[in-house]
């Protein structure tokens, strides 16, 4: 089930990190080849705001896959719902508050972001200074936009984050034409396009969370210090990797200016949105990586989070092989796709993008392990993984090999740092471990106590009536193995097969898709645990009851029986299956 639900939420991970980059990607594309090689430097100088801001979505929004992951793992719906509040409320804060700054030091930001000063001989500072003012406006939107892909995913509804998506980049793609051919407002044209669009797709996710059913309210009374302190924590790691970036941005646009001026700049403002759109499926693999392993971890459950290891593993290799050979083969069109004709700017981002495609495949490995890391609580090797990966081992390579090779030791720095890196924190896992190997169980980071012991825990998976009867049988020896008296065990197994047999004739005929029923058995001192999980439609049994009071004794013997049983029984519907929890 671990292997379809990550396949699943992938394709949509994919595309939800891709939100801001395709706006970024249209931008660049459109400017490049429409308003030329200054405006393409002032889009470059302008990138370091952009990335903060989407810094501060990051943050919450990693915040909210860690938190929330948490908290339904635990079944804690009054959690959930403040880590929903909380992080509304902190968009909306941080968002109003960085239009307001950004809006009155507009002209000193320009400056400082390289632009230079004001002046007829400078048509850069000008264009630097209309785009962030375009884009600044789009804020709001673009902050609540990032928030709301988590709910989004936890909650299954992926088909609508991915129309939010679809819609945001047919009318960017439209209004940016409508600039450059039409309107001709230049960069704070292609800067409004590119907020409007954020508003089209914000708008369209808000339409979820105001559905009755939605597992996701907004509690006024749940803005907390504590939640805000538990959010902001889980994802200050994100923000490192972030300033990281912009820091890694700022001072190489630096060093290319003093290498080869606007040109090496507009070059790799080029390179640096392509690689934004590649880096997007390390960073889905990630992002499922950290939400799963929040969940698995929070449920204590290390059979899960040694698969999700592995899958993640596999996925970042398979996708980004695919990508880096892909890029490599279409270097010379997309390059001119960005920058037409401009013969001296396209010559250094043809080679420069082939060079730095190389990267790819242990930047994604990085990517996708230190968001993994995040979501199992190894925060402070997801900041070290972050700050080597996307600031010391890249600048320390590339202001090394620019005295050899120019600015192509630029684009070789970035090959060498992400491989670097990627032996560093091996090295880090190694020794955790105390040897040397390449096993999901050494790279999940995970203590030796961690979890259940193997011998008090029980795993199957179910897909038919006949497994779900000997599920049951195996329950009860287990069970009995373990000295439990026979009338207990048989309850057991008793409760399990009418608990899963129930989802297996009511839930798997629903729909022509294939399910399957995940079924954990946890023995503790005072109590049993049973987890059972599916894929079929939505079903909360305990709900269920209490809207369908009976009169007749015989009317959903079954379910009453089971819940008379209990002495707990919690249930939550995230990523598209039913999870419930009964406590023995």
């Amino acid at each position: 089930m671990i292997n379809k639900l990550f396949r699943q939420m992938l394709a949509t991970q994919i595309v939800s990190a891709m939100t801001v980059t395709i706006c970024m990607l249209i931008d660049s594309i459109l400017i490049g080849r429409f308003l030329g090689v200054n405006a393409m430097t002032a889009y470059g100088l302008a990138n370091p705001l952009l990335l903060i801001f989407a810094a501060m979505g990051s943050m919450i929004s990693a915040g909210v896959q860690v938190m929330c992951g948490k908290t339904v793992g635990r079944g804690d719906r009054e959690a959930t719902n403040g880590c929903f509040t909380v992080s509304a409320f902190l968009a909306a804060a941080i968002s109003l508050v960085g239009l307001v700054l950004v809006l009155a030091l507009l002209t000193p930001l320009t400056s400082l972001l390289g632009a230079g000063r004001p002046g007829p001989d400078n048509p850069v500072f000008g264009l630097t200074k209309d785009y962030l003012l375009g884009f600044i406006l789009g804020a709001p939107a673009f902050l609540c936009a990032q928030i709301m892909v988590p709910y989004m995913q936890i909650s299954g509804s992926r088909t609508r984050l991915v129309l939010a998506v679809a819609a945001m980049t047919v009318s960017d793609i439209a209004l940016d034409l409508l600039n450059v051919f039409v309107l001709r407002w230049g960069t704070l044209g292609m800067g409004l396009a590119s907020s409007i669009s954020y508003y089209i797709a914000f708008f369209i996710g808000a339409g979820f969370f105001l559905k009755k059913d939605c597992m996701f309210r907004f509690r006024k009374k749940l803005i907390r210090r504590r939640t805000i302190r538990e959010l902001l924590s889980s994802g200050i790691p994100t923000v490192i990797n972030q300033i990281s970036v912009v820091l890694l941005v700022f001072l190489l646009n630096r060093l290319l200016l003093s290498l080869r001026g606007n040109l090496a700049v507009a070059a790799y403002s080029v390179i640096n949105t392509v690689g934004n759109l590649c880096y997007c499926f390390g960073a889905g693999v990630g992002a499922v990586a950290m939400m799963l392993g929040a969940i698995f971890y929070a449920d204590r459950d290390r059979r899960s989070i040694r698969e999700v290891v592995r899958i993640t593993a596999r996925q970042a290799v398979l996708l980004d092989v695919a990508v880096t050979v892909a890029v490599i083969l279409a270097a010379k069109p997309l390059i001119t796709l960005f920058l037409g004709s401009a013969v001296g700017a396209k010559a250094l981002a043809i080679t420069g993008l082939r060079l730095f495609v190389l990267s790819m495949l242990p930047s994604s490995l990085n990517s996708a392990f230190k968001a993994y890391y995040q979501g199992v609580n190894r925060l402070k090797l997801t900041d070290t993984i972050s700050v080597l990966q996307n600031l010391v081992f890249p600048l320390l390579f590339a202001f090394v090999l620019s005295r050899f090779w120019g600015v192509n030791g630029v684009w070789l720095g970035f090959v060498c740092g992400e491989t670097m890196t990627l032996l560093a924190w091996s090295c880090a896992v190694w020794r955790h471990y105390g040897r040397i190997t390449l096993s999901p169980d050494a790279y999940s980071m995970l203590e030796p106590d961690f979890g259940t012991a193997p011998d008090c825990c029980l795993e199957r998976e179910v897909t038919s009536v006949l497994e779900a009867t000997e599920a049951s049988q195996q329950i009860v020896s287990f069970c009995r193995d373990k000295g439990m008296d026979r009338r207990k065990a048989m309850l057991l197994g008793l409760c399990v097969e009418e608990m899963t047999v129930n989802i297996i004739e009511h839930g798997f005929s629903k729909d022509k898709l294939s399910h399957n029923v995940d079924i954990r058995l946890v023995l503790e001192e005072d109590s049993q645990v049973i987890r059972i999980r599916d894929n079929c439609v939505r079903f909360d049994p305990t709900k269920y009851l209490e809207l369908h009071q009976s009169d007749d004794p015989a009317a959903h013997i079954g379910l009453r029986m089971v819940m008379g049983m209990v002495r707990e029984a919690s249930y939550v519907n995230s990523l598209g299956l039913n999870n419930l929890t009964l406590i023995l």
